[in-house]
């Protein structure tokens, strides 16, 4: 599914109401909410709104438990961290108990931090398969989303839920949820912004690669949905009948 935003901000506004419902039908239908939280500019736009009035006071934060999709093996106040960026957009300012809030913390080698990531999601999901309520996610310029890049090990991981990534170029290790843990999600949001992600979007949404080569189009829960949410600029590329026959 497809939903075209006027621009980024009506876009966070959008995804702010989706974070809210799905917070609420989980938390009144299983007592709890689970969420995977993504990391760069778009979703801090999201959760800056998730955190004001009116959607603050909409989710039920007492029985929320945030995760992440994915995180960069730097130190907690590194400006780098998905998790610090969460924390000072919207976690430090809603009343979500600490001990609820589970970031990807590389203390120990990336191997170690990942394994005990997937240990942690293991017995939070004791009864099965790491079945998140909701998984927000980005999409970079090459394909890549979480940090599933091309050209690593990464997206052709079917077994383990986490993995170390060595990204080229970048410096820095990182982990990531798999293909296989994302997939298992009751709902997948994609959040898009701006006109130089055109190319790429098209690419995931219209043309046939090789799957491997643009990770994300490896994103097709088993037995939930899959939301692109993406604004006017992004969209500006793909063909009418893409989004008429996707529309949300």
């Amino acid at each position: 599914m497809i939903r075209v935003c006027a621009d980024a901000e009506a876009l966070s506004r959008a995804a702010a109401g989706i974070f809210a419902e799905e917070a609420r039908r989980a938390a009144q239908s299983r007592g709890r909410f689970t969420v995977a939280l993504a990391g760069g500019g778009t979703p801090r736009l999201t959760y800056e709104t998730l955190a004001r009035s009116p959607f603050r006071e909409q989710v039920p934060w007492q029985e929320t438990h945030v995760f992440w999709g994915d995180e960069r093996c730097v130190a907690a106040d590194d400006l780098r961290n998905n998790a610090r960026m969460a924390r000072r957009a919207l976690l430090d300012h809603v009343p979500i108990p600490p001990a609820q809030v589970h970031p990807m913390v590389c203390d120990r080698s990336p191997r170690e931090a990942a394994e005990g990531y997937e240990a942690l999601l293991r017995g939070f999901f004791a009864a099965g398969p790491p079945r998140f309520d909701l998984v927000l996610l980005g999409l970079g310029d090459d394909g890549h989303t979480a940090s599933l890049f091309p050209g690593t090990p990464a997206p052709e991981e079917r077994q383990r839920w986490v993995v170390e990534v060595n990204a080229a170029g970048e410096g820095v290790q990182r982990l990531t949820l798999t293909v296989p843990a994302i997939n298992q999600a009751a709902l997948v949001v994609f959040l898009v912004t701006g006109s130089g992600k055109s190319p790429i979007l098209r690419k995931v949404l219209e043309d046939a690669p090789d799957l491997t080569s643009i990770p994300a189009r490896l994103i097709r829960p088993a037995d939930g949905k899959l939301l692109w949410l993406v604004d006017r600029d992004a969209a500006s590329l793909l063909q009418k009948r893409t989004i008429d026959q996707n529309k949300f």
